[in-house]
């Protein structure tokens, strides 16, 4: 059987155009299928002109081609899913059932191809967990079910599950990638998205709200970084059948998070607090810190992302930044 190109679902979003990016720069054919619910085919506009690139428009779910798309794939990414904390307390319906029908139609196919496929979940599946670090084998806390801001996390664990079900029962080679806030060019803070929206406030000199106290912490991670650490899991046959945490492991408070916004782009905007439930819904539940452990991520691959908040946020930006 032919196997022929790279599959990525969600190819057109964030994180999955930059990962589109590198694998054709790696001379790879890759095929993207993508519904542009929360993506956009101009972050494609760098490539869409190569011929080794397919975009099809449409959910996973009804892709007629998906069958054989996956089945003549050397590899399969499945990015596409519900994000930002804004689009899943405002829709979570729509947020469980495109995360749970979605990868299990993947996750189906991939099964019955023998396709090896990446799996990208969340840090949100720590839930409310007050480990100061989280590695993989930790215990996992989720809230109630009458609070919405749950269910992203709920559905994305599920499909955790699912996905080792298959690998137990259909011999499904599966990687599980729980990303921390993967940031970078491309971003958009239309979903919630907190330094893009930090970035878009400071550069038009408007206050920069911090929801809550800002005294929570958050780990930010180069969208490059994630794409590198990708890349090597694809790569590395070790780690089917595994969860790795992917993302920088430099905590910082998100009140110190808009200063350094703030800073690095010489902005006269000041800082305002705004309650939870005055940004969200009464009774929203956040979490004080979320910090990964990488080290299992680096044992395997020899990599662990290393880029400073400064240059994180220079990147985002669109400063020039040291590595740029």
């Amino acid at each position: 059987m032919s196997r022929h190109h790279i599959l990525v679902t969600g190819g057109a979003g964030f994180i999955g155009s930059h990962l589109v990016d590198r694998l054709l720069h790696e001379g790879h054919r890759v095929v993207v299928i993508d519904n542009g619910s929360t993506g956009s085919l101009e972050n494609l506009a760098g490539v869409r002109d190569d011929p080794r690139l397919e975009v099809i428009h449409t959910r996973v779910s009804q892709c007629p081609r998906l069958d054989t798309l996956v089945r003549e794939a050397s590899f399969v990414f499945h990015l596409a899913a519900a994000v930002g904390v804004e689009l899943v307390v405002q829709s979570p319906v729509g947020t469980i059932h495109n995360n749970l029908a979605e990868s299990e139609v993947i996750l189906r196919a991939a099964a019955e191809a023998r396709t090896p496929v990446l799996f990208t979940s969340t840090s949100e599946v720590y839930g409310k967990s007050q480990r100061e670090v989280f590695t993989e084998n930790d215990d996992l806390i989720i809230g109630p079910p009458h609070l919405g801001r749950w269910s992203y996390a709920c559905s994305k664990l599920m499909d955790e599950f699912l996905a080792m079900a298959y690998a137990k029962e259909h011999g499904l080679e599966v990687t599980i990638v729980r990303l921390f806030n993967t940031v970078g060019p491309r971003q958009t803070g239309r979903y919630g998205m907190v330094l893009p929206r930090f970035i878009e406030a400071a550069r038009s000199h408007r206050p920069v709200r911090v929801y809550g106290s800002g005294q929570q912490t958050r780990c930010f991670c180069l969208v490059h970084d994630t794409v590198e650490a990708l890349v090597r899991l694809m790569r590395l046959p070790a780690a089917r059948g595994e969860v790795f945490n992917v993302g920088n492991d430099e905590e910082v408070s998100i009140h110190h998070l808009a200063e350094r916004v703030i800073l690095e782009l010489q902005s006269s905007s000041s800082i305002e607090l705004v309650p939870y439930e005055k940004a969200y819904v009464p009774g929203f539940e956040d979490m004080l810190r979320r910090r990964p452990s990488v080290a299992k991520l680096e044992r395997a691959t020899g990599f662990r992302p290393r880029t400073t908040l400064s240059e994180i946020i220079r990147w985002t930006a669109g400063l020039p930044t040291a590595k740029a």
